[in-house]
């Protein structure tokens, strides 16, 4: 009966073994490639529809040369191969970018609307109708500013290999006083040619927030309502904390990757909202997309009435799109397609502490030492941590008080309030290599100083 038993009990314990009939290394190629078609039907996407909505081009081959080149592994080997089809509606819109990746599965789909920019459907996703695109706004490019001798030599450098090697910078620009007093673009990238900010949206995501707080509409302090109930402890979780990168949730990985829904057409919902608490929120930095996009989706009900796409009207900032999830859900931790120029303009807007160009507030007073204060647990290595910003507190010839919008690629917002000035480097800087941005704003500093 015993050896019956633990014949049984042997069975049993190797049923599922026996019932697989695909391995986790198939399963993983399969999903890589269903990620790296999503990566490519939305960059394809994003770049060419927002560049249109802003009367500039793009081009699939410019989009491969750049947003489609160097980007992380396994999908650096996988993109390039995969065919896509871009669809336009009767007008010439762009209505969507799909892309195959495995045979006998529907392709992997972006959808467009002009007003909104470009989303991933879920995988399997139907397409949407034609009828879905909005007409575009066309803005103007405008001239190229010239900069000065010494910071245009110091703008050369940038577009070499002098502040990392392989890096490769599309745009510079510096704004004093206001006013810009210098910039530089690649051919491929004019002022009116918008690129994914990454993690420069957190600090957009972080002025969103401020923009509720003045507003009267939250305060900073409050619960962002991550429980499921009322014992749950992730009610403890404020937005402060979020915005700090010391919620005390569980993340996956360094950096908390989100591919899923960065690239696997997921919502916020499925991934943001729902991980574990490990440690006490407020006690531990761990940097992380999730606790950025739950910050979000804790002021999402003041978005009926002050929706992003206004707020950034009112800054000036029409080139820039904030881009959402397939259920309407704003991706605010990476996916807003700017320019440098409108870049520049929020990071005037911190210069102004939050004043627009009118007088007209939009920000609560002293918001600027809000985010820039490094009043939670901090990060190793060279930069501290605000809310939502970096701060250069650690950097030698740097004046203490700058603090940075930075993300992926190379995308920064320097913001130097001692200086009244505004330093932006855009970038499509290859997997694992990185742009010294302190070395760039010392030498920036000095040029301007001269």
């Amino acid at each position: 009966m015993i050896r019956t038993a633990l014949a049984a009990a042997a069975l049993l314990s190797a049923t599922p073994t026996l019932a697989q009939s695909t391995t986790q290394d198939e399963l993983d190629a399969r999903y890589d490639r269903a990620l790296a078609a999503g990566y490519k039907a939305l960059f394809l996407c994003s770049a060419i529809a927002n560049a249109e909505r802003n009367g500039a081009e793009r081009s699939p081959e410019s989009v491969e040369r750049w947003e489609l080149a160097g980007i992380q592994s396994p999908l650096d080997g996988l993109a390039p191969d995969l065919p896509f089809q871009i669809q336009r509606g009767p007008t010439g819109q762009l209505v969507q970018v799909s892309v195959s990746w495995a045979d006998g599965v529907s392709p992997r789909i972006a959808i467009h609307d002009s007003q909104k920019g470009c989303y991933q459907l879920p995988v399997g996703g139907a397409p949407a109708p034609f009828n879905s695109v909005r007409e575009p706004k066309t803005l103007a490019d405008g001239e190229v500013i010239a900069p000065t001798a010494s910071l245009g030599d110091v703008f050369g450098r940038a577009f070499g290999p002098a502040y990392g090697q392989d890096t490769r910078t599309t745009a510079a620009l510096v704004m004093l006083g206001g006013e810009i007093v210098g910039e530089r673009y690649v051919a491929e990238f004019g002022p009116a040619v918008p690129q994914r900010t990454w993690s420069v949206a957190k600090s957009l995501a972080a002025t969103l927030v401020g923009a509720a707080t003045y507003r009267g509409e939250i305060t900073v302090n409050t619960s962002a309502k991550l429980g499921l109930a009322f014992n749950d402890r992730r009610n403890a979780i404020t937005i402060d904390h979020l915005l700090r990168m010391a919620s005390g949730r569980y993340s996956d990985t360094p950096g908390n990757r989100t591919d899923p829904l960065y690239y696997g057409g997921s919502s916020v919902e499925e991934t943001a909202q729902h991980w574990p608490l490990i440690h006490t929120p407020g006690t531990v930095f761990r940097y992380a997309n999730n606790d950025t996009l739950a910050a979000i989706k804790a002021i999402t009900p003041t978005f009926a009435s002050h929706p992003p796409a206004a707020f950034l009207e009112a800054v000036g900032m029409d080139h820039t799109v904030a881009e959402t999830d397939w259920r309407g859900d704003f991706i605010l931790s990476s996916q807003v397609w700017s320019t440098a120029r409108d870049l520049a303009k929020l990071g005037q807007l911190y210069l102004n502490d939050g004043l627009l160009a009118d007088g007209t507030r939009i920000l609560p007073e002293g918001w600027v030492k809000y985010v820039s204060a490094p009043s939670s647990p901090q990060p190793d290595g060279p930069f501290g941590y605000g809310a939502g910003f970096w701060l250069f507190n650690k950097s030698d010839g740097i004046p203490p008080d700058t603090f940075a919008a930075m993300g992926n690629r190379g995308q920064f917002i320097v913001i130097v309030p001692s200086m009244n000035t505004v330093i932006v480097r855009r970038g499509e800087d290859p997997a694992g290599s990185r742009f010294d941005i302190a070395g760039f704003t010392r030498d920036v500093l000095e040029s301007i100083a001269e």
